[in-house]
């Protein structure tokens, strides 16, 4: 199950930029872009929000590159507040649960009541986003989508999420985010992971089990990709490009309270 890149990965189509993947999932940064050493997330880190603690799997998870970007672009990017980033997730298991992201929500826009988005775009691989919104005495709102090289994924607010890595291939994906808030990872750690996990199942591709810690118990509502426009946001087109093109769409991202 634990396939690897066995060639260079060109992600230029995909992100607008001259990046690449090497077999270890390792970014190389080509003209013009600064160099970023990125940020490993280890399997000792995830113990909390993993199905079964203690599992078997290899010790680095995925590499989170932040503030990406040309050096050309940077004064146009902090103008507007925002960060780019590429994350890469290894393909494979932990015990029977495929590998993810350690999950996180979003703070509030001060003197808003809006949390803040994210915008998500596959490079390469498949992804399965979980968006779930806080528990309360109603439970949550749990969604599914399944995106693959090309696709955007919008974070509204009042969801955090989860980037599951189902395939056999390095998931590569950037997102755009507001660069001056940091993310909120007690609730899901303190639930011991998001409000499913999906697993590799005998004779089936994938399975989602309920994580039993969330009560009422919640239901998976699985949603296919869209495109935003509004927002700059067009499957197949690079968003990195599309910012440039016209910066003002990617104010919901700082400015939720103006757009949702």
């Amino acid at each position: 199950m634990c396939a690897t890149i066995n060639k260079v990965i060109d992600l230029a189509k995909t992100s607008g930029l001259p990046l690449t993947a090497d077999h270890e999932g390792r970014l190389a940064f080509g003209e013009g872009l600064e160099t970023v050493t990125p940020a490993v997330r280890r399997l000792a880190e995830m113990q909390e929000v993993l199905m079964a603690a203690g599992a078997d799997g290899p010790d680095e998870l995925y590499y989170m590159y932040r503030d990406v970007c040309r050096v050309q672009d940077k004064e146009l990017i902090a103008k507007y507040g925002l960060r780019y980033d590429v994350t890469v997730i290894r393909p494979g298991q932990i015990g029977r649960e495929f590998i993810k992201t350690a999950g996180h929500y979003h703070p509030l826009k001060p003197q808003t009541e809006f949390s803040y988005p994210e915008v998500y775009e596959v490079l390469a691989g498949k992804a399965h986003y979980l968006l779930q919104t806080e528990p309360d005495e109603d439970g949550i709102d749990a969604i599914l989508i399944e995106a693959v090289a090309g696709d955007k994924v919008l974070i509204p607010p009042g969801y955090g999420h989860i980037t599951i890595n189902p395939g056999q291939e390095y998931l590569i994906m950037s997102n755009w985010v507001a660069a001056d808030f940091s993310s909120i990872y007690g609730p899901i750690k303190e639930l011991g992971g998001g409000a499913f996990f999906e697993v590799a199942a005998d004779g089936e591709d994938e399975e989602f089990v309920v994580n039993p810690k969330y009560k009422p118990t919640p239901r998976l509502s699985l949603q296919p990709v869209k495109n935003y426009p509004e927002f700059g946001l067009v499957s197949g087109e690079p968003m990195y490009q599309a910012f440039l093109a016209d910066p003002d769409k990617f104010t919901f991202l700082t400015h939720p309270e103006k757009h949702f």
